[in-house]
């Protein structure tokens, strides 16, 4: 089948490489716009661009999608089908018309559950024991379309957002190419969502990183990895700012305080929790690279008794 693919981040570009690889042709690649990056601001293209461009194919960069004046050259090409993966603007009923067959997104999660922009980070904030990949028809709607095929990956304890990000990111791209081979044989059946069992994962803020020492030693430890490596998790101690890395969970104690420090190794600053202690296994301070807590320890006096907070705004 002929295809227009839409995505722009890293995230997208394994489906791009699998659809490219496969019997279907992709005719043309639409992307966001270059944006200036770095401490020099130079335009760097988007990662879907830098791969298309090295492939040969045709890349298209408008500023709006659903423009009049963009969706005329992308109905030119007649597409059976435009593959959507984190593409980043919501697309108007005039392109989602466009395609013969319709538009398909790849949205990493189990549809319904973790509708919105940040899925992967909100299944793992959360505790799931599995997420995965759904492809769609796309609708008007956020993530509300008829749900065609869907792949699962089960969230491995130590697993961070960024960890569920790169095997799902694969596993979309093979996703994409199984759905569209299946269309094309007629063996696929749309399955309408249950809007009642849906969830939302609304977009991430960097205050969500803020670390509430009163929650479980469980849930500081989810919000830990489900925020890894953006917006990142924090807090902090005698109002400096502390950037949490990798974290452990342990036993607490009953003469635990939530937010101070319990005990002090080489191994780990344990804190005290609503509920167990949180091992603090690698630190970045304010100005300072990430490093294992031996190596801050080092240069940071650190013992039981410490205060670690909600920083010079916390009244407590």
């Amino acid at each position: 089948m002929n295809l227009v693919f839409m995505g722009t981040p890293d995230f997208a570009v394994p489906t791009l490489k699998r659809l490219h690889a496969s019997s279907h042709t992709v005719m043309a690649v639409v992307t966001q716009p270059d944006k200036p990056r770095g401490r020099g601001r130079q335009m760097e293209p988007t990662p879907v661009k830098a791969y298309a461009q090295s492939q040969g194919l045709t890349v298209w960069q408008p500023v709006k999608a659903s423009a009049p004046e963009s969706v005329e050259p992308i109905a030119a090409l007649e597409p059976d089908v435009i593959v959507v993966i984190a593409y980043g603007q919501i697309l108007r009923q005039n392109l989602l018309d466009v395609p013969r067959h319709f538009c398909m997104n790849i949205h990493a999660s189990l549809l319904p559950k973790y509708r919105g922009a940040a899925p992967i980070n909100w299944s793992i904030i959360n505790g799931d024991a599995e997420t995965g990949v759904t492809t769609m028809k796309m609708d008007a709607g956020m993530d509300t379309g008829d749900m065609l095929l869907k792949a699962v990956l089960p969230i491995e304890p130590h697993f961070t957002a960024q960890h569920v990000h790169d095997r799902l990111s694969e596993m979309g791209g093979d996703l994409a190419v199984e759905t569209l081979d299946r269309l094309q044989a007629g063996d696929l059946t749309p399955e309408p969502q249950d809007s009642s069992q849906a969830t939302m994962a609304p977009k991430l803020k960097k205050e969500d990183g803020l670390i509430d020492w009163n929650q479980p030693a469980q849930v500081i430890h989810n919000r830990v990895r489900g925020l890894e490596p953006w917006p990142g998790t924090y807090t902090f101690c005698n109002n400096k700012r502390w950037r949490l890395g990798q974290t452990e969970i342990a036993a607490g104690d009953a003469a635990d305080t939530p937010g101070t420090v319990a005990r002090v190794s080489s191994y780990g600053i344990e804190v005290g929790t609503a509920q167990g202690r949180l091992i603090l296994r690698e630190i970045q301070p304010e100005g300072k690279k990430r490093m294992d807590v031996k190596s801050f320890l080092a240069g940071h006096a650190v013992e039981a008794g410490d205060r670690l907070d909600r920083g010079p705004e916390d009244p407590s």
